[in-house]
């Protein structure tokens, strides 16, 4: 008996596939406007501004006149170098201080805190959360004269040290240049150890063990693997210190004294109480322009390429 076959299945042509939908060629610039157009109305406009400011020539009541005057720069430089100076010693100060004491914890908690990880670096973010003002007075209560730093520090006759060194003055420590240190160290330690912590979290432990295999001492292996990988943090961490302290203001004027001001102390006061304004925009030009030179050397100098 014969059987019936299935018809085979109609045939249909295959749809081509669709060309990929090209993107624009301008969609990156796109993508990149609000950045650029936020640096050019905060940054680069105000750059601007203040550099014909630092040019001008006249006075708050007849008004101002671009008139070139570079000779303002010359002026203030010659005025005022030895607050340049002070800065720049004050800045490089609280920056080693905050290498010493912050290397050592970013080593703790990058390799020794285990669980304790997460509360610690709670307690190194944590004074963020406080005004940078409260911060700063709260030193003028721990350095007070009867308070227990200086009456420890006199027991130890660490005042004497300090005093032969020019740091403080009698039996006191506020009103010192190591007063103003003291605040700029703690105010910006945790710059310094958060790009530490972050540098040393990237290293790999086996490279600790294969030390120890080839029989190197703890120190050795410190010195011949831990610190040369971790210099990318120290860079990192000492040029967010250096920068912002030099320029900083708020410890000198609260836990220093006319002896201590620095190079923000007087751009502050030209600007809201001289009312100098070519003045005042003359040495933040300077003061900019000495940071990004000693930043530039130290980064050449250190070679460390995750920074170029």
């Amino acid at each position: 008996m014969p059987t019936l076959t299935e018809a085979p299945p109609p045939l249909t042509t295959a749809e081509p596939p669709k060309a990929p939908r090209r993107r624009g060629r301008f969609t990156p610039y796109w993508l990149l406007l609000p950045g650029i157009l936020w640096l050019v109305v905060f940054f680069a406009l105000p750059m601007v501004y203040q550099a014909s400011t630092s040019v001008q020539t006249g006075s708050l009541e007849k008004g101002y006149q671009v008139t070139w005057h570079f000779a303002t720069y010359w002026d203030a430089l010659a005025e005022y170098w030895p607050q340049f100076l002070r800065s720049v010693l004050y800045a490089a100060a609280a920056t080693v201080l905050c290498l010493l004491l912050g290397y050592p914890l970013a080593y703790l908690i990058a390799f020794r805190a285990g669980r304790w990880r997460n509360l610690i670096m709670v307690l190194v973010i944590a004074p963020f959360f406080t005004s940078f003002l409260i911060r700063t007075l709260a030193w003028k209560t721990i350095l007070a004269d009867n308070g227990p730093v200086v009456h420890a520090m006199n027991s130890l006759h660490l005042l004497d040290l300090t005093d032969w060194l020019g740091w403080t003055a009698g039996d006191r420590v506020l009103a010192t240049p190591l007063a103003v240190v003291c605040g700029l160290t703690y105010n910006f330690l945790p710059f310094m150890i958060l790009p530490l912590y972050t540098s040393l979290e990237r290293i790999d432990g086996r490279l600790h063990e294969a030390a120890g295999d080839l029989y190197a001492r703890p120190w050795t292996t410190f010195r011949k693997v831990t610190f040369p990988l971790s210099l990318p943090g120290v860079v990192s961490g000492t040029l967010l210190t250096f920068i912002p302290a030099a320029g900083d203001y708020v410890n000198a004027e609260l836990l220093g004294s006319t002896d201590t001001r620095m190079i923000g102390n007087v751009i502050q006061t030209q600007f809201l109480r001289v009312l100098d304004y070519p003045t005042a925009a003359a040495l933040s030009f300077i003061l900019m322009a000495a940071i990004l030179a000693m930043v530039t050397f130290y980064i050449r100098r250190a070679g460390t390429e995750d920074l170029v």
